[in-house]
């Protein structure tokens, strides 16, 4: 249980959500809930956005990317914690350890760049000066994101996605540990790794927050000038009509957008590692594996465009 002075582990141990077997089996039994529902939700939207040519819009191009996002973070952590719950020694290799964490937070960032660039897609769709005069014709807006800006900007996001959480887990590999490997969390992540490591961790914290505060910053800009125009924009509408119609387009994205960083944001933006406590593991089950399932109901909620083209390949395949 306790690695070579200096060295590197060959495992670690996590130490999950609880010790009390009973309710080992509870979680288990929740968290497979929670995954069958992201994988099923996630996948019908793919499915629904890729069939109805009527869906081949910027808006739910980013929606498909950011249901393939929510599948896969959700996909690299909860099978393992699945595992953890019916398993005695809960041990992860150290090698599949960094590759978790490097994964989880390649996706984590590709989903704040997507959630800023779905902002600026609200922002040229509703600043449009066509969109007032004309609703039914907003040339501007398809002129502007046309299929390559849309391909570019979500190929840039993947690159420096990629590119900050290569950094990262570099970073990792430096690491030297010498006391007990056991980690206080249900699965990889930076701030327990740390914890655990006995060599200087300071570069460490300051290219984790660096990479946080760059990735969540250009976001958090993006997001916040988009809804500063949008927000301009509303107030100079006279009619309750038209205000509730821009309200109704932002309303899905504005709700995941305020649950995804409300919960990033306090598991990252603090000034040190020691702060991770028993709270935190709540919090990470929350942006884990409870939002990747309300993710795709929250869009499909009250989006008609969305749920007719359901219907429509529901009626096809009933009658196949």
């Amino acid at each position: 249980m306790s690695a070579l002075n200096g060295t590197r582990p060959s495992y670690f141990v996590l130490s999950g959500l609880t010790d009390d077997p009973k309710l080992q089996i509870l979680l288990f039994v929740l968290f497979l809930i929670f995954y069958m529902v992201t994988l099923l939700a996630n996948i019908g939207i793919m499915i629904t956005i890729r069939g109805d040519p009527k869906l081949h819009t910027p808006m739910y191009f980013f929606i498909n990317n950011l249901s393939f996002l929510d599948l896969c973070y959700s996909t690299i952590i909860t099978p393992k914690t699945l595992d953890t719950f019916l398993s005695v020694t809960k041990n992860i290799s150290f090698v599949e350890c960094i590759m978790q964490m490097y994964l989880f937070g390649a996706s984590v960032s590709l989903e704040c760049f997507l959630l800023g660039i779905m902002a600026y897609d609200r922002f040229v769709a509703i600043c449009n000066p066509l969109f007032c005069v004309a609703v039914s014709r907003p040339l501007l807006y398809y002129r502007i994101m046309t299929a390559s800006v849309c391909r570019l900007l979500i190929s840039s996001c993947y690159t420096v996605a990629i590119l900050t959480s290569v950094l990262n887990a570099s970073y990792a590999f430096q690491l030297s540990f010498c006391g007990p490997v056991k980690m206080q969390h249900f699965y990889c992540d930076y701030p327990p790794l740390l914890k655990l490591a006995c060599s200087d961790t300071y570069a460490n914290e300051l290219v984790l927050l660096s990479s946080v505060a760059l990735v969540s910053g250009i976001s958090v800009v993006t997001i916040m000038t988009s809804y500063g125009y949008i927000i301009h924009i509303v107030l100079g509408i006279k009619s309750t009509e038209g205000r509730c119609k821009i309200f109704y387009t932002c309303s899905s994205h504005l709700t995941v957008v305020i649950m995804f960083y409300g919960t990033i944001l306090f598991m990252y933006m603090r000034p040190s590692v020691q702060y991770f406590s028993e709270q935190d593991k709540v919090v990470a089950v929350f942006y884990t594996v409870v939002i990747p399932a309300l993710n795709p109901l929250i869009y499909s909620w009250r989006n008609k465009d969305l749920q007719t083209a359901v219907k429509k390949i529901m009626r096809r395949r009933c009658i196949c």
